[in-house]
């Protein structure tokens, strides 16, 4: 038989949902913490382009292609 009484089993129970709950808002609160997120994508974009910058600037070039393109056909473009 067990040494633990039912309500000493309950406390344990008890005190491991609150342990675990609190984890789970700990966990929500940093994913809905915008500023953090911003700037662990930051850091993240800043390594990327330190390790490899070619797709980065292939990729900043095709954007300024495609912005110009657009304002060139609003600017000439048949109405």
């Amino acid at each position: 038989m067990s040494d633990t009484t039912p309500s000493e089993s309950l406390e344990t129970r008890i005190r491991t949902n609150r342990s675990e709950l609190e984890e789970t808002l700990d966990a929500i609160e940093d994913k809905l913490n915008v500023p953090k997120q911003v700037g662990k994508l930051t850091a993240k974009a800043q390594s990327s382009y330190e390790e490899n910058p070619v797709p980065w600037i292939i990729g900043a070039t095709a954007a300024v292609v495609v912005i110009g393109g657009i304002v060139a056909w609003a600017i000439f473009g048949n109405d």
